[in-house]
Formats: structure tokens, C-alpha cells, sequence
């Protein structure tokens, strides 16, 4: 019995076995942390099949990583996505509205399903968002970032003006919620998922946004103004829905409304900063513009 080979194929599995391990360890651990004991036979085997499956991968990520480098440097396709920033542009903008509409829709059917103002609210906040979107891709369509600075930064003021308008009727949302106490109980499976969803898309909003100032560009920094408004939303709703979820009746009314109503404070705020920085910057470099564009004539 050849132990070597036997070692290298537990340690190094064929990568086709390493894909179908991961979402079975994945939804194994999951089912076993809700519904099994943590001393049961069961519990115990997806914990060790979710660390070999975690070790396994770790020894793959040098290969995968030279994997990876390969594609860049070989594939004309990936090559060009990298290169072309106009392209990538578009497709992430496009992609990001079609993505905003359909959550939109899906707050909508949330709200025929429970009749209730709240989801009703956040399907009309999100298509607003989702409008804001459609107008900034029409410019990324027509334009590269940076090509027509001023209109880019009209683009960006008018985006910071929306935000404080829509501020103002999400502050309305937020008292009405933590007024009715307008709170929904998924299953812990669901719950689970969509804090892993939300925290992963904030994080990415919060990269981009940092990541997309090297372009100089506002409307692709209007795009992730955008992304960041979205994502501050769904971690209020994300919060109602675990307090609801994982509460046991130990959370009192008041205290409940205590914590929905900070939250939602904070969330406004940002939203208000945001939308004023917005404003600000965009006019100050506007009247800088000009006043470059008047020299010539003086």
C-alpha cells in the first residue's frame, strides 16, 4: 500500500471534489449549529468535514494563485477586462442597477405578501436608488470617467441633492418601523444567510468606494455613494429581522424600538454627511472649473 499517494490524495483532492465538498460542508455545519446538539455524532462530523474542507482549500490557494496569474496574463478576454476601465465600468453599473431593480421588485412582492407599509417603503427607496443608477450609466455609457469632469460633477451634486431627499422620507420609514414595531421572523437558515449577504455587500461598497477615487471620477464615486446608501438600509433591516429571529422573547418592546431607532439614527446621519460632502466637493471643484475655464478670456 502506497501511503505517499494515499496522503497526497486526502491532502491534495481532485479540484472537481474540493467544489462539490464546499457547499456540502458549508450547509452541513449550518444545519448541524441550528439543529443538532453540539455533543452529537452528527454535529461532530460536519465540524471535522468543514475543517478538512477548510484545510484542503488553504493547501490549493499557492496553485490556485498561480492559477489565477495565468488566466491575466493569457486570457484576451480577462486582459481586456482589466485594461479597459470604460468597459468594466459599464458592466458593473449595469449590472448593479439590474441587481438594485430586482430587490426592489422583491420588497415590492414582500409587501402584497404581508400588506405592510414597510416593505411597500422599501421597494419605492429602492427604486429611487435603482433611477439614481439609470441616470448615472447613461453618462458611463456615453463617456470614460474622468472625460467630462464638469458634467461628472453636476452629475455628482444632483446625487448628493436626492440623497437628503430621500433622507427625509427614509427618517419616516425608520419612525414608522420602530413605531409599529414592524418586525418579520425568518427562519434561522435565512437569517443567517442574509447577514452573511449584507455584511459581504457593505464591505464591497465600502472597498469600491475607496478603491474608485483613483479614477477621479464622481460619477463612479456617485455609483458607490449609491452602493453604500443600499447597503446602510439592509443592515436596518437586516437587524430588525435577527432581533425578531434570534430574540426569545428575552428583548422587551422598548428596548427593541431603543436599539431600531439608534440604528436607524446612525444610518440617517451617514446618509445626511454623506449627501452634504457631496454637495460641498462637487460645488467647490465646479466653481474651480469655471474660474480655470474664465482665465483664458481675462
Amino acid at each position: 500500500m502506497d501511503w505517499k499517494k494515499i496522503g497526497k490524495a486526502i491532502l491534495f483532492p481532485h479540484i472537481a471534489i474540493m467544489i462539490i465538498l464546499l457547499p456540502i460542508a458549508t450547509v452541513f455545519l449550518v444545519f448541524s449549529m441550528v439543529y443538532l446538539g453540539t455533543e452529537s455524532i452528527s454535529a461532530i462530523i460536519s465540524y471535522v468535514l468543514a475543517a478538512y474542507t477548510l484545510t484542503v482549500w488553504c493547501f490549493k490557494i499557492p496553485y490556485l494563485i498561480r492559477f489565477f496569474k495565468s488566466i491575466k496574463n493569457e486570457n484576451k478576454y480577462v486582459r481586456r477586462w482589466l485594461e479597459d476601465t470604460h468597459m468594466r465600468t459599464n458592466i458593473t453599473m449595469y449590472g448593479s442597477l439590474l441587481w438594485n431593480v430586482a430587490y426592489s421588485v422583491m420588497q415590492l412582492g414582500l409587501g402584497f405578501i404581508h400588506s405592510t407599509f414597510w416593505f411597500y417603503s422599501l421597494a419605492g427607496y429602492y427604486l429611487c436608488l435603482g433611477l439614481l443608477r439609470f441616470y448615472l450609466v447613461r453618462h458611463t455609457t456615453k463617456y470614460k470617467p474622468g472625460d467630462e469632469m464638469k458634467m461628472e460633477l453636476i452629475h455628482y451634486r444632483t446625487c448628493g441633492w436626492v440623497f437628503l431627499v430621500l433622507n427625509l422620507a427614509l427618517t419616516l420609514m425608520i419612525f414608522f418601523m420602530v413605531y409599529w414595531n414592524r418586525t418579520f421572523e425568518h427562519h434561522e437558515i435565512t437569517t443567517i444567510t442574509l447577514a452573511a449577504y449584507t455584511f459581504t455587500t457593505f464591505a464591497f461598497a465600502i472597498i469600491n468606494a475607496v478603491k474608485y477615487r483613483k479614477y477621479n471620477s464622481p460619477v463612479l464615486s456617485a455609483g458607490k455613494a449609491v452602493s453604500l446608501a443600499a447597503g446602510a438600509v439592509s443592515i436596518l433591516t437586516l437587524e430588525s429581522t435577527m432581533l425578531t429571529t434570534f430574540g426569545d422573547g428575552t428583548m422587551d418592546l422598548t428596548s427593541r424600538r431603543i436599539m431600531l431607532g439608534a440604528t436607524g439614527g446612525v444610518i440617517s446621519v451617514f446618509i445626511i454627511v454623506m449627501a452634504i460632502y457631496m454637495i460641498a466637493q462637487s460645488s467647490k471643484q465646479l466653481k474651480e472649473l469655471e474660474k480655470a475655464e474664465d482665465k483664458p478670456n481675462g
